[in-house]
């Protein structure tokens, strides 16, 4: 705490000597152009504006200064429980104005970069479901938050923050003046601030509407039902505990399944293991399209559908997962896998059965299969049965592309392999 007159004080964990400059004695509103930062700034009840300081821009949003206290205290605690949400950087309190009379206290949060909100991402050119996309994103934050015991109290798009960093579209926690931590939130606590979500994003999106923004034929209640489908989805997959046995990595496999068909791609996933068995955690993200095929094409070399990476970039987390390769860098995971599973599963394709599906297709159906037999049998049947079973079961049985496309049809190809 640095004291700049007897009145004056700045409140900080890592001071940033450039705050003392500012005209701490001039209403925010009325701060000069050369102070300001152009930034698009969301919805809010307070006063805020941005400034660059020391290469980097800070948020500054006028406040009574037991709230400004309370939420930067707040934010740290969040912080330090990594949930997604804005970085604290100094409370301003005791200022005065030229001619004697006390101004609002200020609190100061680090500019999240790249982030945008709501309004100015619908501001800009997008696809016709963006306002869906937003609202996946934040039923992920409110899940995050509320498995760390944050009761939110003022849930909507107007208080988060949107960020697309290397294909990930996430929601940002930018406003928690009336948040509560909690050890863990009762099912009424989650159910109000899933309640309150919906209230104010159909809000939110009827006013985008008036100000057409969104087309009038999009439904706002119907999108905002969806944060109440999407939470109650997502929470249940996320806190339902499943333990099993290590070998039974289709159960892991199964578990990530289940959480596609809801939209959502994994972003972390983790095996706890103790003598109780083990058990599976799964972080959820909303990615952008073309995410995986662009992360599968930079490590790995595989080009491929949309589709086929999503199914290549889940197996190779559950690989690493499995293998305890959490920890090592994304690159040596990607070539480990492709080594070692992917590769073995293509080069099992006997030479004429190669023209009936490509590699990634192939792969993507060995998996499937494996999948199958695996749950038939109640264990993980392993990956050498499950070529065995698919090369002489299916694929022997699927038409040859290339003669497809040219026009000619062919039978099934018997085939003998050893593996």
């Amino acid at each position: 705490m640095c004291a700049v007159s007897t009145a004056l004080e700045i409140t900080s964990t890592t001071p940033e000597s450039g705050l003392l400059d500012l005209p701490w004695e001039v209403p925010l509103e009325e701060w000069p152009e050369e102070r300001i930062a152009a930034l698009p700034r969301g919805i809010s009840r307070h006063v805020v504006r941005f400034v660059r300081l020391g290469g980097r821009v800070y948020a500054i949003k006028e406040i009574n200064e037991p709230i400004a206290r309370r939420e930067y205290q707040m934010l740290r605690n969040l912080r330090r429980l990594q949930v997604p949400s804005v970085e604290p950087a100094a409370v301003v309190s005791g200022r005065v104005s030229a001619d004697g009379e006390p101004l609002e206290a200020a609190l100061i949060t680090r500019h999240l970069q790249f982030s945008l909100p709501y309004r100015a991402l619908f501001s800009q050119t997008l696809r016709p479901d963006t306002a869906t996309r937003l609202i996946d994103a934040l039923a992920v934050l409110l899940v995050r938050l509320h498995l760390q015991g944050f009761y939110w109290g003022d849930v909507s798009l107007s208080n988060t923050l949107f960020r697309r960093d290397a294909g990930e579209f996430a929601a940002y926690l930018v406003d928690a003046e009336t948040g509560e931590l909690y050890p863990q939130l009762s099912a009424g606590q989650r159910s109000y601030d899933v309640d309150l979500a919906r209230v104010n994003i159909a809000g939110e999106m009827f006013d985008l509407q008036a100000g057409e923004l969104l087309d009038e034929d999009f439904d706002p209640i119907a999108a905002s039902d969806r944060i109440v489908d999407r939470y109650t989805s997502l929470w249940a997959e996320l806190t339902d505990e499943e333990e099993f046995d290590r070998v039974e990595r289709w159960r892991v496999d199964a578990r990530i399944r289940r959480l596609n068909e809801l939209g959502f791609d994994v972003g972390e996933l983790a095996l706890t293991t103790d003598f109780t068995g083990t058990t599976v955690h799964i972080q959820p993200k909303v990615v952008d399209a073309g995410h995986h095929t662009r992360r599968l094409l930079r490590l790995t070399g595989l080009d491929v559908e949309e589709n086929q990476a999503r199914r290549l970039l889940n197996d190779m987390d559950s690989f690493a997962a499995a293998n305890d390769m959490q920890g090592e860098e994304e690159e040596i995971v990607a070539h480990t896998w492709l080594t070692t599973v992917f590769e073995p599963v293509t080069r099992a394709v006997p030479p004429q059965l190669r023209g009936k599906l490509e590699p990634a297709e192939v792969f993507h159906e060995v998996l499937q299969h494996r999948w199958y037999l695996s749950e038939a049998a109640g264990h993980d049947v392993g990956l050498d049965e499950a070529i065995r079973h698919y090369m002489t079961d299916e694929l022997v049985h699927r038409r040859d592309e290339k003669a497809v496309l040219g026009g000619v049809d062919t039978e099934p190809i018997p085939i003998v392999t050893e593996y």
